[in-house]
């Protein structure tokens, strides 16, 4: 088995989904591998937040990407629905990021005013003012940072319908296809090598989350990135206990479709280990409890855990690999993945087309790579 294809995509979680979506609407013939079930590692199990102003500040490079990638959603959660069927679940109500402590206090009092001289809407809330519309949030909360351009999906879904999209759109997918090393000559990517055979392209995307770097090591980088196992747990509730996500340090709670409360979620570096631990899932519950001390009735579902893709300075990394031509990285997205998907696959379609920008320059694979190749 020897295929050819414009571009082949090593990775079946939302960035690869993403890649693969924005590459066929371009008219390529695309590939994607997943070595196991799509949408399987980190993006689904992700909590879906579109966190652009609750996670990041106004001064990270990040941030402006972050931002675009959130207004695209509206139109991209149409398009989705209109090919492949599936609606993401879109909602775009506001987050509250609450403080618990004089010090969050003052940190998110000051993020706001940040934010406001920056032209982004977001506001301080008093507790009081909170309630009108959480009236079941904790008395312990003292404020908080209203950010009504935040907004959340659900992440399976999303995964889903990008893959799906995409292979309405002429995409080839294959599941459960371990790529365990890379075709190279003379300084070009020719293909990938897979338990099922060779697969021939001049355009190769690694797009496989923490997993990424076992690939990469065989083309002899190694990118400053790292896993961290994030635990959840879901609730079922009878009536509704929140409107919006509330977001917190150490702690978010998502309300979703069906009564279904999501409740992350832990960060524990430097592994790949996905069993939940005892401990992990208390410290969740007591934070929960905290924030929410009404979650204490509700039934319990399930928990699971992600791994995600970390990098030293917390940017992710975007480019063409400084030795082989046609092999491109996407990956260090970390808990941002799903915010930053329509992006990124925006982004990747473009470097592989030839096409440059200065905005993608703090995202360079060489700021960490240099020396390996100088």
């Amino acid at each position: 088995m020897n295929s050819i294809y414009d571009a082949i995509i090593v990775g079946g979680g939302v960035i690869g989904g993403s890649i693969a979506f924005q590459l066929a609407k371009r008219g390529k013939k695309v590939l994607l591998l997943e070595k196991d079930r799509l949408a399987s590692k980190a993006s689904g199990a992700a909590a879906g937040m579109l966190g652009a102003q609750a996670e990041l500040d106004a001064d990270n490079p990040l941030f402006t990407l972050a931002s675009r990638s959130r207004g695209m959603f509206p139109a991209l959660s149409k398009e989705l629905k209109d090919i492949s069927g599936i609606d993401i679940e879109l909602v775009n109500k506001g987050m509250f990021k609450v403080a618990l402590t004089d010090d969050q206090v003052a940190e998110l009092k000051k993020m706001i005013k940040v934010q406001q001289d920056a032209g982004l809407e977001a506001e301080w809330l008093s507790t009081a003012e909170i309630r009108k519309t959480e009236p079941l949030l904790s008395d312990e909360i003292k404020g908080g940072m209203f950010i009504p351009g935040d907004g959340q999906v659900s992440a399976t879904r999303l995964s889903l319908a990008f893959t799906k999209s995409a292979a309405a759109l002429g995409v080839d997918i294959k599941e459960f296809v371990h790529v365990f090393d890379l075709r190279t000559e003379n300084g070009y990517v020719k293909g990938v090598s897979t338990n099922i055979g060779e697969f021939s392209s001049e355009n190769v995307i690694v797009a496989s989350g923490a997993w990424s770097a076992f690939l990469l090591e065989k083309s002899g980088i190694n990118l400053d990135t790292y896993p961290i196992k994030g635990e959840c747990f879901s609730v079922l509730t009878d009536r509704p206990l929140l409107e919006k996500t509330i977001f917190s340090h150490g702690c978010y709670l998502v309300p979703k479709v069906g009564g279904r409360i999501i409740v992350g979620a832990t960060v524990k570096a430097n592994t790949f280990d996905q069993k939940v631990s005892m401990e992990g899932i208390s410290t969740l519950i007591e934070k929960a409890t905290q924030l929410l001390p009404a979650i204490k009735e509700t039934e319990w579902e399930k928990t699971w855990a992600g791994i995600r893709p970390q990098t030293g300075d917390g940017l992710p990394y975007f480019g063409e690999h400084p030795a082989y031509k046609g092999l491109f990285i996407a990956t260090g997205h970390f808990r941002n993945g799903i915010l930053l998907s329509p992006i990124t696959g925006v982004l990747i379609a473009d470097i592989v087309e030839g096409k440059t920008n200065p905005e993608w320059s703090a995202f360079r694979l060489e700021r960490s790579i240099q020396t390996q190749f100088s």
